[in-house]
């Protein structure tokens, strides 16, 4: 790639958030959207029940972690080669980074929750908010962040502050399943939001930066909570 070229792919990815696409973007990543964030809990389910996640700071913890080193942190890299594949209109780019974001699932319940979301969000984007998506290469089960990252790039919102918005709504929806396990007040949510407001901002920046060789993490007990979670006797979230 050219120095001209990248520094057209940079202005792209920094370009002002219009009032267009601030709508888009609160319409899409808002709790009320239908994709039914509200029933995954990521694992968390299972870190309450054995009381590894016990109180606001454990919780504060567990997030933190996972923006750092696992599920999240995936994701946000997803985020950006998906939207990055979408903008350039590379369709075989796009079916692989999601068949590449599928593939790292570590369990059945973590790909029925990015690919249940996933679904959902197209659906419901493709009829209320249609974009040119050329050939669709996403026909089949469609990733969350792979799908959002598609519909943003095809709504010409700029990748920064969509991907830094996408993962604000991941963390929010985490600490709203952890509310209800713990369970916390809503006062103590929003304490552990604001104090995740740097990790999700150094989250945003390191995919930015990273490389899709980057992808995945180490936050293994997420990953075993994940895996239990499907086997947990008394359950009120599917992940």
């Amino acid at each position: 790639m050219g120095i001209i070229t990248t520094t057209m792919a940079i202005a792209m990815d920094n370009a002002p958030l219009n009032s267009g696409s601030l709508y888009r973007l609160l319409a899409w990543l808002s709790p009320s959207y239908p994709v039914g964030a509200f029933a995954y809990s990521h694992g968390i389910e299972w870190a309450v029940e054995n009381g590894t996640v016990s109180d606001r700071d454990g919780l504060e913890r567990w997030l933190r972690d996972l923006l750092a080193h696992g599920g999240a942190w995936s994701d946000a890299v997803l985020f950006v080669q998906a939207w990055r594949a979408a903008e350039a209109g590379d369709g075989a780019e796009l079916a692989e980074i999601n068949d590449l974001a599928l593939a790292l699932c570590p369990s059945l319940e973590r790909r029925l929750e990015t690919t249940a979301q996933g679904n959902a969000f197209l659906t419901a984007t493709r009829a209320s908010w249609p974009w040119d998506e050329g050939a669709d290469p996403l026909s089949g089960d469609a990733a969350y962040p792979v799908a959002v990252a598609a519909a943003a790039a095809g709504h010409g919102v700029a990748l920064e502050p969509a991907l830094h918005a996408f993962i604000h709504a991941v963390a929010a929806n985490l600490i709203s399943a952890g509310l209800r396990l713990v369970p916390l007040g809503q006062t103590d949510g929003q304490r552990v939001l604001s104090a995740l407001e740097g990790d999700v901002a150094r989250a945003a920046e390191a995919a930015l930066a990273a490389d899709i060789s980057e992808v995945g993490g180490c936050a293994f007990l997420s990953d075993v909570a994940a895996m239990r979670h499907e086997t947990q006797y008394t359950r009120l979230f599917r992940s």
